[in-house]
């Protein structure tokens, strides 16, 4: 049984990011995530100079791309948004624009966290229209913009503030 007007009632309009909010998010997602391993390197780098040992610090040697993985899976896994989406106002999305879950989150942050020069390239070239990397064709995700007025407030409620009465 087709209903009609089903479509046309849910129909709804996504903006797709640029790519030059796509990469001020990720500047500041890198530069947060090596901020924190960082100051991780350096705490064992002090604790092995106490001990003698140089090998604590060998672990943290080339853990950039795990830690930003791991960063990126959990933050938009659990609401679409890193730190540097929130602060640009987008979202990862399924193509429907509703939530991602953990494992689509991990597909899609695996090209950008270890293999971002090919996942960009072949997404410019193959999808430059859709605005999407190779692991976002992959993960069947996109990249959306937000309404900053909107973000996490039910639409069918409308806040009176102190300010307002």
């Amino acid at each position: 049984m087709q209903r009609t007007g089903d479509m046309a009632d849910t129909r709804r309009t996504l903006h797709i990011a640029s790519w030059d909010d796509r990469f001020l998010a990720w500047l500041l997602d890198i530069l947060l995530v090596g901020v924190v391993l960082s100051a991780l390197g350096e705490a064992a780098g002090v604790f092995s100079l106490l001990t003698g040992s140089l090998s604590v610090t060998s672990p943290f040697t080339g853990l950039n791309g795990l830690g930003l993985f791991v960063y990126w899976t959990v933050l938009e896994g659990r609401q679409g948004q890193s730190v540097g989406k929130i602060v640009m106002n987008i979202a990862v999305t399924d193509e429907r624009g509703e939530a991602i879950d953990y494992v689509t989150a991990a597909i899609e942050s695996f090209g950008k966290a270890f293999l971002l020069p090919l996942d960009i390239l072949v997404g410019w070239l193959a999808y430059e229209k859709e605005g999407l990397r190779l692991f976002n064709k992959l993960s069947s995700t996109i990249v959306i913009e937000t309404d900053e007025e909107e973000t996490g407030k039910p639409r069918d409620i409308e806040y009176v503030y102190p300010s307002d009465r």
